[in-house]
């Protein structure tokens, strides 16, 4: 017999073998192995499906953090706004402050110098009258012949004054 011619006997034993390899693998080898690949597909399913929702996910929690940092840099903007309206508030009042204790400082600088003046005033009419009352004590007391003598007397007089 040659190897490119079988045997018929060998054939039908080949076939016959095959055929109970074949129904015990139809029967209890295909089922095992179809259940494996179904739960191995279905396992690659859910995996792509909790990788596609964890894909949306993370486009959800960047579009969230690009709200919340949007939402943080407007309330910043509020924040520094508020607080330059604050600054230019605080600098108003303290300029307004300022002014109004510079007017009361004024006013008591004035009222104060207005009465060093009345007070100046009043000393030199005390002096004056005193030294009126001088004149006129020795105008009298001296005794005077003619009235030239008694006028350069109260020229001497005043001129003494104006020199005091």
């Amino acid at each position: 017999m040659s190897l490119l011619t079988p045997d018929p006997g060998l054939v039908f034993w080949m076939l016959l073998s095959f055929g109970i390899v074949f129904l015990v693998l139809a029967k209890y080898g295909f089922p095992v192995i179809v259940k494996i690949v179904d739960e191995r597909k279905a396992f690659i399913d859910r995996s792509l499906e909790a990788a596609k929702e964890a894909n949306e996910r993370l486009a959800g929690i960047k579009e969230e953090s690009e709200r919340i940092l949007d939402r943080t840099r407007k309330e910043e903007i509020r924040i520094l706004k508020d607080a330059n309206e604050m600054r230019n508030k605080i600098i108003g009042q303290a300029r307004e402050e300022a002014t109004i204790e510079a007017a009361r400082l004024m006013a008591e600088a004035k009222a104060a110098i207005q009465k060093e003046k009345e007070t100046a005033v009043r000393d030199i009419r005390n002096q004056l009258t005193a030294r009126s009352i001088d004149m006129a004590e020795k105008i009298l007391r001296r005794n005077l012949e003619n009235r030239v003598a008694q006028r350069e007397w109260v020229d001497k007089l005043i001129e003494e004054a104006q020199k005091n």
